[in-house]
């Protein structure tokens, strides 16, 4: 069997090439296969990059957030890719997900529990492990800044109050706070463990003046708030 040329994207018709086709029609023009081609830079004897983009993104669902979910080891299993290629790709998506953070901190006002998850989903919501953060806010609710406070494991972090109020009273124009955790496991519903944080950092607050106003589980499913199910 003899392979013919077909699969060069130097053999395509230059509107059909990715990088002729971003400077003839622009960067929205291409699908999201044909932009990490550009990436990649190459494809195999096999395949071009935009085949091997393809091929990509149907083992992550043709869905860029669980792409972004893979770490260097699980991209370089594609045949193609090795530790250069794997390594631009993924910072290229963590490009992407800081983006997202900068232009939400910009805009954002806390009007409701989706308004935290709108802001915070794009860094938590795709993580392999636990995280907890905190949203602080002046008396109009808007986002003062926000950060994480605690790393853990697949199934749980640990947080400590104090760390929590400490940071709290560092932003000088924060009046109320809310708490936020994911869970990697898609599990939108609170833990026992974590019914009882949220009371005692509830209380905690109060002797504080630092109003505790949501506890918002972020998944990459949806979300759960405290709130809004009365818990708060």
């Amino acid at each position: 069997m003899t392979y013919q040329n077909q699969t060069s994207i130097k053999a395509w018709a230059e509107e059909d090439r990715p990088r002729e086709k971003m400077m003839m029609k622009g960067r929205s023009a291409l699908s999201d296969a044909e932009l990490i081609a550009i990436l990649l830079g190459s494809g195999t004897r096999e395949v071009t990059a935009v085949e091997l983009a393809r091929q990509m993104l149907a083992k992550a669902n043709n869905n860029l957030v669980i792409l972004g979910q893979l770490n260097l080891d699980h991209l370089m299993q594609f045949k193609g890719i090795g530790e250069a290629k794997a390594i631009t790709l993924a910072a290229a998506l963590e490009l992407g997900r800081r983006r997202q953070q900068a232009d939400a901190q910009q805009r954002f006002s806390i009007k409701s529990s989706s308004s935290a998850y709108e802001l915070l989903a794009p860094v938590m919501a795709d993580l392999p492990h636990e995280e907890f953060w905190i949203i602080y806010l002046n008396r109009k609710n808007d986002v003062l800044n926000y950060k994480r406070i605690s790393i853990g494991g697949i199934t749980g972090t640990v947080v400590d109050p104090r760390l929590i109020f400490a940071s709290a009273l560092k932003e000088n124009a924060c009046c109320s706070i809310i708490l936020a955790h994911n869970h990697p496991s898609g599990n939108v519903n609170p833990s026992e463990s974590d019914k009882k944080l949220t009371r005692q950092l509830v209380d905690a607050g109060k002797i504080l003046e630092i109003d505790v106003i949501d506890h918002v589980i972020i998944t990459d499913r949806g979300f759960y708030s405290f709130l809004d199910n009365g818990m708060v």
